[in-house]
């Protein structure tokens, strides 16, 4: 026997890792990713680094920065062997909370991890990041696509996104927080964007429904997948208008966990809400009568039609429902702020 059969070759491939594929990834993404780099950048893609500039008409720059994924959406996205939306929903949970603070995002990295890599399947997640970046405006730098053989189950994969943008420290949105008898203005979500999906996935499971059931001219699956909306252009353009005095990017947690960040510790939101006031209702009352949750669980989990909620003084409200009027989004005031008394709940339904 010799040496050679006693050491057979082996190489990182035999390991789980194709170096191959992730060099064809790169290049497959490039024409896409090239087409949202904004002019202050000055890196291109396969840098070990990104290099920008901040925007010439910034005069005290502050950055912002912030980082999410699209949780269990994905499964949704996997089931249906569409991919492209979730890249949209990824940049969407970033930049959204970038604008609360009236940041104009940047540049994005993702970051994508999966036991084997799926060049076609990495691709289109991609491209949908690009065409979130494209809507934004900012730029898509680069990222980190990892193949991790035996930690993750067969034919998996998760996203990470991280997002930089950009504030005149004159122009920051929600330091202060608003005042009291401010205006509370919500703006229309596409539908469940990006959480609650742990539970809409176990719906689904208990009660033996299929993504191909209809749900009204599309199916359950479509409407699920629907993307995140995307709101930096709409709140760009409106704080040259108004003064916006604060903003709550509804995700996670619902109205109950996100409006009173929006708040200072002395005050409280009155809120006026009904289902039946928002353009996504239907996915609520679809999840509502199947499952007889309560409207106070539903709140506290999903969006529920409102994907942001920004706060202006009453003498700015039409102005501000003016301009929004002219977005592809639906808007409505739905409360006020007050002070605060005693051991009063800092969110009141009205």
């Amino acid at each position: 026997m010799t040496s050679e059969d006693k050491n057979p070759q082996i190489d990182y491939k035999q390991s789980g890792v194709d170096v191959d594929a992730g060099h064809d990834l790169v290049q497959k993404i490039k024409p896409f990713v090239n087409k949202t780099k904004r002019p202050e950048i000055l890196s291109g893609l396969g840098s070990f680094s990104a290099l920008s500039r901040i925007p010439s008409n910034i005069k005290n720059p502050i950055l912002v920065t912030c980082t999410d994924g699209v949780g269990t959406k994905i499964e949704i996205a996997k089931a249906m062997n569409s991919y492209k939306n979730i890249g949209i929903d990824l940049v969407a949970m970033c930049v959204n909370d970038l604008i609360v603070n009236g940041a104009e995002p940047l540049l994005f990295l993702d970051y994508y991890v999966t036991d084997k890599l799926d060049v076609d399947t990495a691709s289109l997640v991609i491209e949908g990041i690009a065409q979130g970046c494209t809507i934004a405006n900012c730029s898509l730098v680069g990222g980190e696509t990892a193949e991790h053989p035996g930690s993750f189950l067969e034919d998996s994969f998760d996203l990470a996104g991280f997002s930089l943008g950009v504030v005149d420290e004159e122009e920051l949105i929600g330091i202060e927080g608003p005042k009291n008898g401010d205006l509370l203005i919500g703006i229309a979500s596409s539908g469940f964007h990006s959480n609650g999906y742990s539970l809409i996935r176990k719906v689904i499971k208990d009660y033996e429904l299929s993504l191909k059931d209809r749900f009204n001219d599309i199916t359950l699956g479509e409407m699920l997948l629907e993307p995140t909306n995307i709101y930096v252009q709409e709140i760009l353009a409106l704080k040259k208008i108004v003064q916006i005095q604060s903003m709550a990017h509804i995700t996670g947690g619902g109205f109950f966990e996100n409006i009173p960040r929006m708040l200072n510790k002395d005050q409280k939101a009155n809120i006026k809400f009904k289902f039946e006031d928002w353009p996504a209702n239907e996915n609520y009352f679809w999840i509502k009568d199947l499952t007889n949750i309560s409207e106070e669980n539903m709140l506290k989990t999903f969006n529920c039609g409102i994907g942001l909620i920004l706060a202006v003084s009453p003498e700015d409200e039409e102005s501000a429902l003016g301009a929004l009027s002219h977005s592809p989004f639906f808007s409505k005031t739905i409360g006020s702020i007050e002070e605060k008394e005693g051991s009063e709940p800092n969110l009141i339904f009205v």
